[in-house]
């Protein structure tokens, strides 16, 4: 059975790089709408610490957001691949970002371990169990569970409203997200899993 959920979540995974590919050509300001968009009130009840990302290939780019985030008073860190191929999260500091795996853009391991409050984070697909289609290496399903062991955090993903799909294949490791921002939605997620109980 989970070998089957891997195969259809792989499946789901290239028809979803093409969809966010012409998500993003057709929408080239979806970054700045869904910075002017977001409720401001998320931040100020799972903040102040807020971990984004540096976005890549067709990805959502959180980077209006992070300027709004900053001028409320937002610490921002930024997710780093740790040579043991754990994702830890550390200061956000310009002046100290290099390439990683993947593409990524990351901080340099001198930079300090932050635990974020409020983890903002790119994804292929979702649905409305908030359910989170990935990369497929775990490397956030691994990294909450880390940080919800130690304390409280919010998992939210920013998204193309193309992006939502009936159903992502749930594996058991997967950490479902709290809530979704698109440029023109805010989806609570976990609301809806508190009402299905």
């Amino acid at each position: 059975m989970a070998d089957s959920r891997a195969h259809d979540k792989a499946i789901l995974r290239g028809h979803m790089l093409e969809i966010r590919a012409e998500a993003s050509a057709r929408d080239p300001d979806a970054g700045e709408k869904l910075a002017a968009r977001f409720p401001i009130k998320l931040f100020q009840r799972y903040g102040p610490r807020v971990s984004a990302y540096i976005a890549m290939r067709d990805e959502i780019d959180p980077a209006p957001l992070l300027e709004r985030l900053k001028r409320a008073g937002a610490e921002l860190v930024l997710p780093r691949m740790d040579e043991n191929g754990q994702m830890s999260f550390r200061s956000a500091d310009p002046a100290a970002l290099e390439q990683g795996p993947f593409g990524l853009t990351q901080p340099r391991a001198s930079a300090g371990a932050l635990d974020p409050t409020l983890v903002l984070a790119p994804l292929l697909a979702f649905d409305a169990r908030g359910v989170r289609l990935g990369y497929g290496k775990g490397h956030y399903d691994r990294a909450l569970r880390g940080l919800r062991a130690r304390g409280r955090v919010f998992f939210l993903g920013l998204a193309f409203d193309a992006q939502e799909v009936d159903v992502v294949p749930a594996e058991r490791h997967d950490i479902p997200l709290d809530w979704v921002e698109t440029p023109t939605r805010s989806l609570p997620l976990f609301l809806g899993r508190a009402m299905a109980r």
